[in-house]
């Protein structure tokens, strides 16, 4: 099956607009042209989350705590929420924020998924049912698909999960003896499987240890020094930054532009559904306004970046021909919208999931 998009098209890994079509066969991406057709559309790649924790979507207005009474396992508010949850109602909750999700223009999310084998399941009972979308219409249907890399975590020291999912994505080397996680991490390395941890969001005192485990990426850093900026680097591991999450627990805003100038892989993530919603459209408005004043990076950031770090950038995360065509479709006539000049500018600091006319 062959469809036609015209609009100004965000293309390419730099995102330069071009007005244009886009040809799709079978859900890749044939041909980009340019025209001089006008147009009242933008087409851009859908957005990567890359890093959440949707299995707390049963509580999503929890009292201003300190950090680790939120948190910290194994008795931080969130955990003991879940464990006095019904397995049906976790898997309805993180059911919903999948079709938001999607709603929102995300086609990937790499999801923390603490419940050992049972969180494993859940998630992935939740990602089974088809999302409907159905005031998104652009002639592909309503049942919208996307991609989950899922982060486990044992349970009663049960590595079964690992079987079953991506990879591990722990909390902390202060939340277990380090000769523990030593293990964790060996034996999801022998599986070939991905490993993830925090690290430094409370404090700088677990990134050192954190980095030698060589994880494939970290998690927040917002208290990072130069040091540890630089360590990280050396050792070539990405991180993902959650801004609005680390502003809302009261520990800071990680040191971005540092990170970036030691070309250290930078992608972002919505963190906890309990402290903000998984729309990524806030996200980038968020880093745009707060902290980093360049478009074309932050938009960079909310999709190849998360793509190249989960390894799926050869589908995802920009408009090329060859990729997977994970496109979201916004109206230049909304009235947020209307009277733009920079469209990438206005998707990055404007546009909302209002604004969206249609999803693929």
């Amino acid at each position: 099956m062959e469809q036609t998009l015209k609009g100004t098209i965000i293309y390419g890994d730099e995102f330069e607009p071009l007005d244009g079509y886009i040809t799709i066969e079978n859900g890749i991406i044939k041909n980009v042209e340019e025209s001089t057709v006008t147009t009242d559309t933008i087409i851009a790649p859908c957005f990567v989350n890359a890093h959440t924790h949707i299995g707390d979507s049963v509580i999503k207005d929890p009292p201003y705590l300190p950090l680790a009474e939120l948190v910290q396992p194994p008795h931080g508010l969130k955990h003991r929420i879940l464990q006095e949850t019904p397995y049906s109602d976790i898997v309805a909750s993180m059911r919903a924020s999948i079709s938001d999700m999607i709603k929102t223009g995300t086609c990937a999310f790499a999801d923390f998924r603490e419940g050992g084998v049972a969180g494993v399941k859940a998630l992935k009972e939740a990602l089974k049912t088809p999302h409907k979308t159905p005031y998104l219409n652009t002639g592909t249907g309503t049942g919208h698909s996307i991609l989950a890399t899922i982060l486990g975590r044992p349970a009663n020291e049960d590595m079964s999960y690992l079987d079953l999912c991506d990879g591990t994505g722990l909390s902390s080397t202060s939340d277990l003896e380090l000769e523990i996680i030593k293990g964790i991490t060996r034996k999801t390395k022998e599986k070939r499987k991905k490993f993830a941890i925090h690290a430094g969001e409370m404090d700088s005192s677990d990134i050192a240890s954190a980095i030698e485990l060589q994880p494939d990426f970290l998690v927040h850093l917002t208290h990072a020094g130069k040091k540890e900026i630089k360590a990280v680097a050396s050792a070539d591991i990405p991180v993902v930054i959650c801004l609005r999450s680390n502003l809302l627990t009261r520990s800071g805003l990680p040191p971005l532009q540092k990170m970036l100038d030691e070309e250290i892989l930078v992608a972002v993530g919505t963190d906890n559904v309990m402290l903000n919603s998984v729309n990524m459209f806030s996200e980038m408005e968020f880093l745009a306004k707060t902290n980093l004043y360049d478009d074309r990076q932050v938009f960079k950031l909310c999709t190849l970046n998360g793509a190249k770090m989960l390894g799926l950038d050869e589908e995802l995360g920009s408009i090329k021909n060859g990729k997977k065509a994970k496109l979201m479709i916004l109206s230049k006539k909304s009235n947020n919208m209307q009277g733009i000049r920079n469209p990438l500018s206005s998707l990055v600091r404007r546009a909302r999931p209002d604004d969206i006319i249609g999803i693929i």
